[in-house]
């Protein structure tokens, strides 16, 4: 008994540990969930503490908070913001509805450390509530959801940065590869000839897309509903808290966070998450294509394509010696389908909202949190391990783009599409060229083959017909 603490609340007594900066409802918590073993990242138990710092200082001025309270409370925030006391955020992340759990354990923890300055005992509310002080004017409804909002814009810088560079190292190996022609596939059959510059610049462009839509989805995340308290009224706070506090936690943060047009309908929605979340589950759709063509591309190396080599990172097989793997894209498709999947637990969850509140938000809140962590660290080592140092087998893309049977395209306004088709068919059966074909029917002369069949020519718009 020596080791606890009693403390109480409307539904009876707990013994808490002395040593912990939580509390009974924190306690109450860890007994009722020990579900995943898995905790809120602390980007989001920060985004908590500043909510609970702006709430403070704006308290304070508004005089609705004692001075002396207020101020040892914005001191216990700075100290955990600074990364003391994370190890006292034990709740997991299948908890109460809404977040209550994590939310109240963050209010006991800056409660306790407030009160420990003062020179009292852990657990001695008298000296600073949880509830009476720490969370003077607000309500789970309307932080938790803030809190969502703040950590997962300033988690996403990580991911937008990353995002950038992996673009920009596609643009640099779409110019160092743009004279080097290779054969097009479609249907994972030959096509027309492209060069491999052209290919990459693709990438780039759908990966700045991707980019463009996730910064679109920023607008409504910067929409924040605290102030709406309980049920999206307000009550229990001053006509400027929510003006004031929002002031501040852009200044704290540095992001341009502004208030909700409507409270009510910030605190009944998770539109905006859903928004965001979609945009990461379109940037995944996007990174499984591209990783799946450098795989394809990199087969081999002597029996499939071969046409690039990626960086060997590490061995492939326990068993078979010498076989090297194209281990970084595979990761890349695994964290895409992780989030393909948090995108589709977050869509039920948003629906599943009644009234004022969704009581789902934890689970929306750790999948997009994971989803964006996930993203932003596989995308940097997709770029350091893989794209940055991928090379072009020259000869080999070269050789397919001039026995490809795509090539016979450029055929169709020289000597009809029919004519063309023949000159396939017969390339097929004898394992011949096209080339070698068009040459030993005469169907155009040595100048005309070079001009139709020039490599770079067959990659863009042609200048002027030639005549057969």
């Amino acid at each position: 008994m020596d080791s606890f603490r009693i403390e109480k609340d409307y539904i009876g007594q707990m013994q808490v540990s002395k040593d912990a900066y939580y509390g009974i409802q924190t306690a109450r918590a860890i007994e009722n969930f020990p579900i995943s073993g898995q905790k809120s990242q602390p980007v989001f138990t920060n985004a908590i503490v500043y909510i609970k710092k702006a709430a403070a200082m704006t308290n304070v001025e508004l005089g609705c908070l004692d001075s002396k309270i207020g101020n040892m409370i914005i001191l216990a925030c700075d100290r955990i913001l600074n990364g003391e006391f994370q190890q006292q955020f034990p709740v997991d992340i299948y908890q109460a509805g809404a977040g209550t759990s994590h939310h109240m354990n963050v209010n006991e923890v800056i409660a306790n450390v407030a009160i420990e300055m003062l020179g009292g005992a852990k657990g001695d509310y008298s000296l600073v509530h949880p509830n009476d002080h720490v969370n003077f004017g607000q309500s789970t409804n309307d932080v938790y959801p803030t809190a969502m909002r703040i950590a997962m814009l300033q988690l996403a810088r990580k991911l937008v940065k990353n995002l950038y560079d992996l673009t920009e190292t596609f643009n640099q190996k779409a110019q160092a590869f743009d004279s080097i022609v290779k054969s097009g596939r479609t249907h994972l059959q030959d096509a027309a000839p492209i060069r491999v510059g052209q290919e990459f610049s693709g990438y780039a462009e759908s990966l700045s897309k991707s980019t463009q839509r996730i910064g679109r989805s920023f607008e409504s995340l910067k929409e924040l509903g605290i102030g709406g308290s309980a049920v999206g009224t307000g009550i229990n706070t001053y006509p400027e808290y929510a003006r004031k506090i929002i002031e501040k936690l852009r200044k704290m943060t540095n992001l341009d966070v502004k208030e909700s047009k409507n409270r009510f309908e910030a605190m009944q929605s998770n539109a905006p998450f859903v928004e965001f979340s979609g945009s990461l589950r379109t940037l995944a759709v996007e990174l499984i294509r591209i990783s799946n063509d450098l795989r394809l591309m990199n087969s081999g190396p002597y029996t499939g394509l071969a046409e690039i080599e990626l960086p060997a990172v590490q061995p492939g097989s326990s068993i078979m010696p010498g076989k090297v793997n194209p281990v970084i894209p595979e990761m890349m498709n695994m964290v895409c389908f992780s989030v393909i999947g948090n995108d589709t637990a977050i869509v039920l969850a948003a629906q599943a909202g009644q009234f004022e509140l969704n009581v789902m938000m934890p689970l929306i809140q750790h999948e997009l949190l994971e989803s964006i962590n996930i993203l932003a660290n596989s995308i940097k080592i997709f770029n350091e391990k893989c794209v940055s140092g991928l090379t072009v087998n020259v000869s080999r893309c070269h050789d397919y783009a001039m026995r490809s049977l795509g090539i016979a395209t450029v055929l169709n306004p020289v000597i009809g599409y029919s004519k063309a088709s023949e000159v396939v068919r017969e390339s097929m059966r004898t394992g011949k060229s096209v080339k070698e074909i068009i040459q030993q029917q005469g169907l155009l002369t040595v100048d005309q083959i070079d001009q139709v069949l020039s490599p770079i020519s067959m990659t863009e718009p042609r200048a002027k017909e030639v005549s057969a």
